[in-house]
């Protein structure tokens, strides 16, 4: 069954909360699996390690790159149409919510991605955190930090009203997308074999990054037979969080792509979890992680919304199309947190060695 016969069986706005569920579906199941998580990947790369968490993050972001590339090279999406390259981009954005996200995700003990497959396993701590962050958010977007939002990353927009693409400022062919996407997988994959990764786990891995490119494909497939204009785009947590919230609380929301994929992150981590025997409530370790986690998801929301996508949205997806804020919002993101493991969480380690 074909996208157009889809959208006559279903509507166009079903079709694309279904296209954000399998999407979801996916993410869900390979990011439980693998252990993504970008915070993870920050911490080991602070204390000195590459090990399985770099490992792990490499492997997904580069297949990200190949399987999107790909796709793009078959004719199977643009990235131009992306509604993240129609519009202008934020450098002034991606540098301080870059930053601001990279701290909080260290804060929080995990990336707002990582919160949502943590959650669906019964991580208690890991619900409230998404729970802030999601309102967070959907107070920067359309709330009282709109205009802080607003006025940050109008300090420095990117030419042309539309963001850059690297692989084009660079006069480069097209195909450098796809050698760098290789290039980086076999770095990975050298690594992984160093620190002895099972292949399980590495397919698993490298499923999240192909979630990422099924997200891309299906919604460009759906703008070209929707009567109505529909966002090319694929998987992030900061608006969708938003929007996920506000359906179930208003209810004249709309479905859309974001409305399936938040939930259908919860399917597919629960029913991973659940398969293996890794479905139990944890709680928080004390107050003073509670308020930690607590400041980490406030920093996450705002910081994700300004930077213009979390560290899914901008480190992978918008990385895989190589928009040049989202790049910038990922390098500062790793920032953050390097400094901010050095900070506060290195110190306390010392301590008790």
């Amino acid at each position: 069954m074909d996208i157009l016969s889809i959208v006559e069986q279903v509507g166009e706005p079903q079709a694309a909360a279904l296209f954000g569920l399998i999407t979801g579906i996916i993410f869900g199941v390979a990011a439980q699996r693998s252990s993504f998580c970008l915070r993870a990947a920050t911490v080991e790369f602070a204390r000195g390690t590459l090990g399985t968490r770099v490992a792990v993050w490499l492997l997904t972001w580069s297949t990200a790159v190949v399987w999107v590339q790909g796709a793009q090279m078959l004719g199977l999406m643009r990235a131009a149409d992306a509604r993240m390259m129609a519009v202008p981009g934020s450098w002034s954005g991606a540098v301080i919510g870059g930053l601001l996200f990279g701290v909080g995700m260290v804060l929080a003990r995990g990336c707002s991605g990582r919160l949502l497959v943590l959650a669906a396993t019964g991580n208690l701590r890991s619900v409230v955190s998404g729970l802030i962050f999601a309102v967070v958010a959907q107070m920067s977007l359309k709330g009282w930090l709109a205009p802080a939002r607003d006025w940050l990353a109008g300090l420095w927009i990117t030419p042309g009203g539309q963001n850059v693409n690297l692989i084009e400022a660079a006069n480069l062919p097209q195909s450098s997308g796809l050698i760098l996407g290789l290039a980086t997988a076999a770095v990975a994959l050298w690594l992984s074999r160093r620190n002895r990764i099972g292949a399980r786990k590495l397919i698993f891995a490298s499923g999240v990054g192909f979630a990422v490119a099924v997200g891309w494909v299906l919604t460009f497939g759906l703008a070209q037979v929707s009567f109505e204009p529909m966002q090319v785009e694929s998987a992030t947590f900061s608006g969708p969080s938003a929007h996920t919230l506000m359906f179930f609380l208003d209810r004249s929301a709309i479905l859309e792509f974001d409305v399936g994929l938040v939930p259908g992150v919860v399917i597919g981590a629960f029913l991973a979890a659940a398969v293996t025997g890794e479905l139990k409530f944890q709680g928080f370790e004390g107050e003073r992680n509670m308020r930690k986690a607590m400041t980490g998801a406030v920093l996450m929301g705002f910081g994700a919304m300004l930077a213009g996508g979390c560290a899914i949205g901008a480190g992978v997806t918008g990385g895989s199309i190589f928009a040049a804020t989202a790049w910038l919002a990922l390098f500062c993101m790793w920032v953050g947190a390097v400094i901010t493991d050095y900070v506060i969480d290195q110190p306390g380690l010392r301590a008790t060695a």
